[in-house]
């Protein structure tokens, strides 16, 4: 059961919580479903859901009382709840639908809201030595399947195939799912970030960019790697090593109690004074847990400080629309004094 006393300490004499996102639901419950809510209070804890997952709920919810409705009762359930709970006032996701919250708000009319999503997301942004693990677990996965699949690469393959190389890779090696949609971008098709897949062929001296992460009960790996089938040309070449060495700088002096601004600058300003500044668009790194991006974002300007054990990327880029994109990303684990790299893949450009 998650700890969630730190919850209640001077959030404004919140009384209750109700959390109905996905990934929240599973964060309390470690429960997986499409359905229902969680109701968190100093003294007890409430899921709510229904018919469909009234079995299992009851066999795998634990320290949590269980309620079974249906669609057309749930914000009613959810209000008549807490008025047995005794609460007055009751923190909620400001992150629902317009159209949720309307049925939300008139279900609730008697209570005093107040919008919590910052504190969930800043309790889920420290993870658990639990949590770590089931992300390290994905991580190897990600990494076994990346492995195999890369060795088949080969002139004439299209970036589909070597996503689906990959994606079946993921799931034979044990992932329950995909973090997310794998990119694989080949050519000038790498200096788009958030490339999608398509039939684009791979011709030999061409970059390929690969970024992919594997899911294991519901926890998320994220990693990046770029590599080259001969010779990716100078300009190419002397790219890699500098996303390369702006990475390791920056991994070098990240630590527990830096500003995710000062840790993103690490990198930026490396890459800026070897004159591609312009050239790397988006933050240096994001939290990973039940989602692949949650807090903390570590990016330009940012004053959240970073915590022990919070799980972030390190994924600096340089894109040159036209020639190609470099991207190297890692995921770390916030220490005192420093971070751990969970990452174990080799960073080697040529294949």
């Amino acid at each position: 059961m998650i700890d969630t006393s730190d919850m209640f300490e001077n959030k404004g004499k919140i009384d209750a919580y109700v959390f109905m996102s996905e990934s929240n639901r599973f964060y309390f419950t470690r429960f997986d479903t499409s359905f229902g809510a969680v109701i968190v209070t100093p003294e007890k804890n409430v899921f709510i859901t229904d018919f469909r997952y009234e079995s299992e709920a009851f066999e795998k919810v634990k320290d949590f009382d269980i309620l079974i409705t249906t669609y057309g009762k749930f914000y009613a359930k959810i209000a008549e709840t807490l008025t047995k709970l005794g609460a007055k006032t009751v923190g909620y996701e400001d992150t629902m639908s317009v159209c949720d919250f309307q049925e939300f708000k008139s279900a609730l009319k008697d209570f005093k809201l107040k919008p919590a999503s910052d504190v969930i997301a800043a309790k889920r942004a420290v993870k658990t030595e639990e949590e770590i693990g089931l992300i390290i677990s994905a991580q190897r996965i990600a990494e076994h399947a990346l492995q195999k699949a890369i060795s088949r690469a080969k002139p004439g393959m299209t970036e589909r195939e070597l996503m689906a190389e990959i994606n079946y890779e993921m799931v034979m090696g044990g992932a329950d799912k995909y973090s997310f949609e794998t990119i694989v971008a080949f050519g000038a098709n790498s200096a788009q970030p958030h490339h999608h897949s398509c039939d684009k062929k791979l011709d030999k001296d061409e970059l390929i960019l690969v970024d992919m992460g594997a899911k294991v009960n519901e926890y998320c790996s994220d990693m990046t790697r770029t590599f080259c089938l001969g010779d990716p040309g100078e300009e190419l070449a002397r790219i890699y090593e500098i996303v390369k060495e702006a990475q390791e700088y920056a991994i070098k002096f990240i630590k527990a109690g830096m500003t995710c601004g000062d840790a993103d600058a690490l990198a930026r300003e490396y890459i800026a004074a070897n004159g591609y500044g312009d050239k790397f668009g988006h933050s240096f790194g994001h939290g990973v847990g039940i989602d692949i991006h949650e807090d903390p974002r570590l990016g330009t300007g940012s004053d959240v400080v970073l915590l022990p054990n919070m799980v972030v990327t390190a994924e600096p880029g340089i894109y040159v629309p036209g020639l190609g994109g470099v991207r190297i990303e890692d995921m770390l684990v916030v220490k005192e004094n420093g971070v751990l790299d969970i990452t174990e893949y080799e960073k080697k450009l040529n294949i």
